[in-house]
């Protein structure tokens, strides 16, 4: 994601300058940069700059943000807390520079390997040459990955990955929360909207509209376990979005199955049945995808058409960027109009209250579910984040 681009309101005001590297502040002043970013601000030890000039230029403007970003800076260890064997190495040597992506990657055995390709960026240019099949498999044994029907219904709401993996019998030493993170951030989008009555009580149906999706494109297959957290429930998602090749819009996909495990005779590849009797009924799949070029200001016409005119029950843009990309205000404006509830996850917090101030020129009203940190947010941190704030991907989310 490129925060480099300014994000503006209405009335022309700036609302923030976040950048994609760690740079100075103060970049873009009348003078040049003398050196690195290295001179932190005191208060919030949030942002640095290169010199005392560049910082005292960049005063007005970060004294508005100053005292919200301390805040969030001495909230740094809970939004870092996981309950993995490899929490250390994931966030704290990741964030120190003492860990990579793909160190990390290559000591779980699955560095550029199948769905987990897309994870660390010598791999990207491998995956975007070939993103138009899909991916079936965890690439890890059976002890390690979902890959069968969990051993016993769901009976109570999820709070966190300490419980879902004790619930799908999965130990704390396993990687799949590094993907799973997509298809559990609607789980938990789900529950809030529930929660909040902003959608009617889950019956056996629900249609969602999934906005700029990037490397989930390599990653479908983990969605099947939306099957595992809503049992009874046929879904269906619109993947809507201008990263999705147009040699690719409009194609449809069915998940029949859990993404399988590397052992042969293990029961997912064994199982002639897909999910169970209670999930198909004349041979249609209970999570189904389809893939759309394209804005969704520009495609939600044609959705319509698609689904004869009914609506989504819910609308979701993962690490969505609001603050970064001026095309949003558009597909905000939209959703204001068909007043479906939306949720919106970003890299941090201070990501969201920015996204907040822009959606809210629009909307003119509060978000309905405030930001909150996602219990099923990744667990890896990300390298080179814009601020000193700890970053991971889906990190917090919040709902209008």
């Amino acid at each position: 994601m490129n925060y480099n681009v300014v994000c503006k309101d209405l009335n022309g005001l700036f609302v923030s300058n976040l950048r994609s590297t760690m740079e100075c502040a103060g970049r873009g002043s009348r003078t040049p940069c003398s050196g690195p970013a290295t001179r932190r601000c005191r208060r919030c030890q949030a942002v640095a700059y290169c010199s005392i000039s560049h910082q005292i230029s960049h005063g007005n403007v970060h004294k508005k943000e100053c005292q919200r970003l301390e805040q969030q800076m001495k909230h740094a260890n809970v939004v870092s807390d996981f309950p993995f064997t490899f929490s250390e190495e994931a966030t704290v040597q990741v964030r120190d520079k003492r860990e990579t992506r793909c160190s990390f990657l290559i000591k779980q055995g699955i560095h550029r390997v199948g769905m987990w390709t897309f994870e660390c960026s010598c791999g990207e240019s491998a995956a975007i040459l070939d993103c138009s099949r899909l991916i079936k498999g965890w690439n890890l044994s059976s002890a390690l990955c979902p890959c069968r029907e969990p051993p016993a219904p769901l009976i109570k709401l999820l709070s966190g990955w300490k419980e879902y993996y004790e619930w799908r019998c999965i130990p704390l030493y396993s990687p799949v929360a590094l993907l799973l993170h997509w298809p559990m951030t609607l789980y938990w989008s789900i529950k809030l909207a529930a929660q909040g009555n902003l959608i009617p009580e889950i019956s056996n149906q629900l249609c969602i509209h999934y906005l700029g999706p990037e490397k989930e494109l390599h990653q479908l297959a983990v969605f099947s376990e939306l099957h595992a957290v809503f049992p009874d429930v046929r879904i269906h998602i619109d993947l809507v979005g201008p990263a999705i090749p147009e040699e690719r819009n409009g194609e449809r996909i069915e998940l029949r199955d859990y993404a399988h495990c590397t052992e042969t005779y293990c029961k997912c590849k064994c199982s002639m049945e897909s999910f169970g009797p209670m999930s198909l009924q004349s041979g249609s799949s209970a999570i189904t995808l389809k893939l759309h070029a394209g804005y969704y200001h520009d495609s939600y016409k044609d959705l319509m058409k698609l689904c004869q005119g009914s609506p989504p029950n819910l609308i979701i843009a993962p690490n969505a960027g609001v603050a970064a990309y001026r095309s949003w205000l558009q597909t905000v404006e939209l959703i204001k109009e068909i007043t479906v509830p939306a949720f919106f996850s970003d890299y941090c917090e201070e990501a969201c209250n920015l996204a907040i101030s822009c959606i809210t020129s629009v909307t003119e009203a509060s978000p309905t579910v405030p930001i909150q940190l996602n219990p099923f947010r990744q667990p890896r941190a990300v390298e080179d984040s814009a601020l000193f704030l700890p970053c991971y991907s889906n990190c917090f989310i919040f709902g209008i």
